[in-house]
């Protein structure tokens, strides 16, 4: 469950192909030692959040397991009372009205209604951790109040920061993109597109693939094998998920059994010449793509070898030093690793949440779970910007891509 907003634009490295190319820039904020000792002074926080809501439930369930895990390896003379909440956002207004009266820093909510209700209130007086983005975040006059600091997971940022770097692996040439229609897909696929055609200058197309019943279509993968073979594009980026990027790297892969100019045969038809580009091109075109192609274990995932692919530390580095310290979360089956996602959330929203409580205006680093975070907060508008960590699919699972 990634949810959109963030506005980071990563440097751009020197990494050679399948070597990550996104750095965060020396911004002269300090560094968070989480070996620090205790401030001494207590701290309250409320973690609000919709758990009486039968949508967002289980999301804000796992976000409380990760904050509470969080509070329970530092608990640096914190307090924390859960405010539950429905999913209306007249209530929760009202929730964190009451809130604000008893607690020192707000922590919540969780959906985006949610908190572009909290956001256009005047209600915003303590530093208040949003967990998601309103709608227009990061557009001119959609700024949130100066206490307000939104810091959800966005699967259109891991886009851009894609786009970065496959840009850098790639210095010439232009990129395709693959999509449905979809509207997670389509917000994914312009997300890259701005970065990479309006903010990097590179030539971009966009192809809309019918899906029917969640499969790609046989004659249109016909339609783009045939189009790759007049114009190559340097980069792949798919906007799909893992299911539909495994079909369409298998279709890539794959011998072409049919004319390709003819979207009505099937590819059981026979294919009189052979193909002017060969076959081994198409299927080592480098594909880029966001945490959405890491659906979690069980997936079977080596015919996405090679494939780079960003995501949070939490889930494809766990021989990351704060990953290591947290228990991880028990949860198994469909949907599981979108709530693990959110289970790091929480972690990293306690680990920010105790670093205002300790220094209540500045800039600083947190090297967390969910990825390299730069925070200013108490000093005019709050700032955000969260780097995750690039991967590549090998041996049939997502590994870290070293510099």
């Amino acid at each position: 469950m990634t949810m959109p907003g963030a506005t980071a634009e990563p440097d751009a490295g020197d990494g050679a192909s399948g070597q990550p190319a996104i750095r965060q820039a020396d911004t002269g904020a300090r560094f968070v030692n989480d070996n620090a000792p205790p401030s001494g002074a207590p701290v309250r926080i409320g973690l609000l959040l919709p758990l009486h809501s039968d949508t967002l439930g289980a999301a804000a369930e796992s976000v409380r397991a990760g904050f509470m895990a969080g509070l329970e390896r530092d608990r640096d003379n914190i307090t924390v009372t859960v405010v539950e909440t429905g999913d209306v956002p007249q209530d929760i207004l009202g929730a964190y009205a009451r809130a604000l009266q008893d607690q020192d820093i707000v922590v919540g909510p969780l959906s985006r209604t949610a908190v572009a209700a909290v956001a256009g209130s005047s209600l915003v007086s303590k530093p208040t951790i949003a967990l998601n983005y309103p709608e227009g975040h990061g557009q001119t006059g959609a700024a949130l109040p100066p206490q307000m600091l939104a810091i959800g997971l966005s699967i259109e940022e891991e886009a851009r920061q894609a786009a970065q770097w496959a840009a850098a692996d790639q210095p010439s040439g232009g990129a395709l993109v693959l999509t449905t229609n979809s509207a997670w897909q389509r917000r994914v696929a312009t997300a890259f597109a701005n970065q990479w055609e309006g903010r990097l200058g590179r030539p971009l197309r966009i192809v809309e693939l019918s899906a029917p019943d969640g499969y790609l279509s046989d004659p249109e993968l016909v339609q783009l094998r045939a189009r790759l073979r007049q114009d190559t594009p340097a980069v792949l980026f798919s906007a799909m998920g893992a299911d539909q990027t495994r079909q369409l790297r298998i279709a890539l892969g794959s011998v072409l059994t049919t004319e390709p100019d003819n979207p009505i045969f099937s590819t059981a038809d026979k294919l009189p010449p052979p193909p002017t580009v060969p076959t081994e091109q198409f299927a080592n075109l480098p594909i880029y793509g966001t945490s959405a192609l890491n659906p979690g274990a069980g997936f079977p995932g080596r015919d996405l070898e090679g494939v780079r692919l960003l995501d949070l530390p939490w889930q494809v580095q766990r021989d990351h030093p704060a990953v290591m310290v947290y228990p991880r979360s028990l949860q198994t089956g469909v949907g599981s690793a979108d709530m693990a996602r959110l289970y790091a959330l929480g972690i990293d929203a306690f680990r920010v949440a105790r670093e205002i409580a300790r220094h209540p205006a500045g800039r600083f680093q947190l090297d967390g779970v969910t990825g390299k975070l730069t925070v200013d907060f108490g000093q005019g508008p709050a700032s955000f910007e969260r780097v995750e960590q690039p991967a590549i699919y090998q041996n049939g699972a997502p590994q870290p891509a070293r510099p």
